[in-house]
């Protein structure tokens, strides 16, 4: 459900890059603010790369022609908490954006709003903590997971229409595309529910003070990362070449609606700006090598190394979030000393 600037104004575009900057610095004082902050990080960085590879996955959503993938918001929101969710789901969509061309950058604000702001500040504390409560109760939490990813993705896919619609740069009508976008995206919340359910139960076996979203200093990461970054060597280096081929559900939407995924709407300056600006630094294009080459196991390796390049951006890049809130946390005890 990452939407191109071809769906976008640079009016909506716009105001969307505000919004979603408001709630990312927002999310960033929260937690600063907070002092396990730094124990927040490792988790963030190996999550958020583990959300990268797992969004490479598309699956096939039966009798329709069309895929999915899961978002992650919601799984992030469960265990790093909401502030630290929006920030690690914003580097993810960054990098996909900047370096793999998939979502645009006038686009980029109204995705990490749909994909990150949604699930954390949405669906995971009026939808997901309610009803899966306090208690280690395993019904309860598979059905809260799977009600809270439904909604989320039903609300996401109903934005994306609402920002498509008031941008008025495509022919793209509003009733037929929420006629579309909403079933189908359905199915694809039904499916994210399942996978969050199944992996939170692993989590509350092996590591159950993680559903609490609170980091503590005491926890034991270096089995959990390890565990997490085996995880996202396999997801992004085996299993993303399984992928489905076919469109996703907004790009189904769209086929469906005009005979093709091509999008035709009114280009202005500012999509062309930064179209040349992801062209250039986008450096595996819809994940997949500049060059061309018809040998088989060169096409082959194009997703395995976009999976694994992009997973260690998006770990460094947890990392790099990790320095920076440990310094203001450093600065604001030396604060607190005098």
């Amino acid at each position: 459900m990452h939407m191109a600037d071809a769906l976008v104004s640079p009016v909506v575009g716009g105001t969307m890059w505000a919004v979603s900057a408001g709630a990312l610095a927002y999310s960033s004082r929260k937690l600063s603010s907070t002092s396990t902050s730094g124990n927040a990080i490792p988790l963030m960085g190996v999550l958020g790369a583990f959300v990268f590879a797992a969004q490479m996955i598309n699956f096939t959503i039966p009798g329709t022609g069309s895929s999915g993938h899961i978002g992650g918001g919601l799984l992030l929101s469960i265990l790093l908490g909401p502030h630290a969710a929006m920030i690690t789901m914003t580097s993810v969509l960054s990098i996909q954006a900047l370096f793999f061309a998939d979502g645009g950058l006038l686009a980029l604000g109204a995705n990490i709003f749909n994909l990150g702001f949604v699930p954390a500040f949405l669906a995971y504390p009026l939808v997901y903590r309610p009803l899966a409560g306090t208690t280690r109760n395993r019904p309860r939490l598979v059905a809260a997971s799977i009600t809270a990813a439904v909604l989320s993705l039903e609300f996401g896919a109903f934005l994306v229409a609402l920002q498509t619609f008031f941008s008025g740069v495509t022919a793209l009508p509003l009733p037929g595309f929420l006629l579309l976008m909403l079933p189908i995206h359905l199915g694809i919340g039904l499916v994210e529910g399942a996978v969050t359910a199944g992996l939170l139960l692993f989590v509350a076996s092996s590591r159950p003070e993680l559903l609490n979203s609170q980091v503590t200093p005491h926890m034991r990461k270096r089995g959990l990362v390890a565990s997490v970054l085996i995880a996202t060597v396999l997801v992004a280096g085996a299993i993303s070449m399984m992928a489905s081929s076919h469109p996703d559900g907004l790009e189904w939407s769209i086929e469906k609606l005009t005979g093709t995924t091509e999008i035709a709407g009114q280009e202005s300056a500012a999509h062309r700006s930064l179209s040349k600006t992801q062209e250039k630094t986008s450096v595996l294009p819809d994940y997949g090598f500049r060059f061309h080459s018809a040998h088989t196991l060169v096409q082959k390796l194009q997703t395995p190394v976009a999976g694994l390049m992009g997973s260690a951006a998006v770990l460094l890049a947890g990392f790099g979030a990790g320095m920076l809130f440990r310094r203001k946390d450093r600065r604001a005890g030396q604060g607190g000393s005098h």
